[in-house]
């Protein structure tokens, strides 16, 4: 699963680092879209963020139950409680982007609706603030993407999830190894 605000490069990233592993990739953002019949901007603007919340927990919970490969989820969707707790069962990958990154990555356009505003600046920096913890406290790997291209962004994520694949081979020979005596 890939984790991160907008401007840290899930769209990008996703897609790479599922063709590195060898594994599908699936965008809720995609799913959201093709479940309501409209873009995520209409959906913000004809029902409300708490209609999208509400549609987006329920695709990131059915494709978190029924695919097998990177899912990257929306910014936001790790402020929902239950999309947190199904996310713990997953390798989650945080992709951190800084301020001056994320502006300049984003565009502050309009197409982001909780962008859209008087202050899209400081609504940017607002919600990296607001949401720093949550994606920190969902993550099994973080990986900051300021200084990187995508492919070393890929690069970094393998490494971690070779090295904890690498932990759990050997936390499990530590077991097997007490059980038998």
């Amino acid at each position: 699963m890939v984790v991160g605000p907008p401007g840290s490069g899930k769209s990008t990233v996703g897609p790479l680092l599922a063709e590195r592993l060898g594994v599908p990739f699936r965008d809720s953002d995609d799913d959201i879209v093709k479940r309501a019949g409209q873009s995520i901007s209409d959906i913000f603007t004809e029902h409300g963020e708490p209609v999208f919340r509400t549609i987006e927990e329920e695709v990131i919970a059915a494709a978190l139950d029924e695919h097998e490969g990177v899912l990257s989820v929306g910014g936001g969707a790790v402020l929902a409680p239950g999309t947190r707790q199904r996310l713990r069962a997953h390798r989650v990958v945080f992709l951190a982007v800084g301020f001056a990154t994320g502006v300049q990555r984003v565009g502050l356009s309009t197409a982001r609706p909780l962008l859209a505003g008087v202050n899209p600046r400081a609504t940017y920096r607002a919600l990296l603030e607001e949401r720093l913890p949550v994606y920190r406290e969902v993550a099994t790997i973080e990986v900051g993407t300021d200084e990187r291209t995508p492919a070393e962004v890929v690069d970094v994520i393998v490494r971690e999830l070779d090295a904890i694949a690498g932990e759990n081979k050997i936390a499990g020979k530590n077991k097997l190894v007490e059980e038998q005596r």
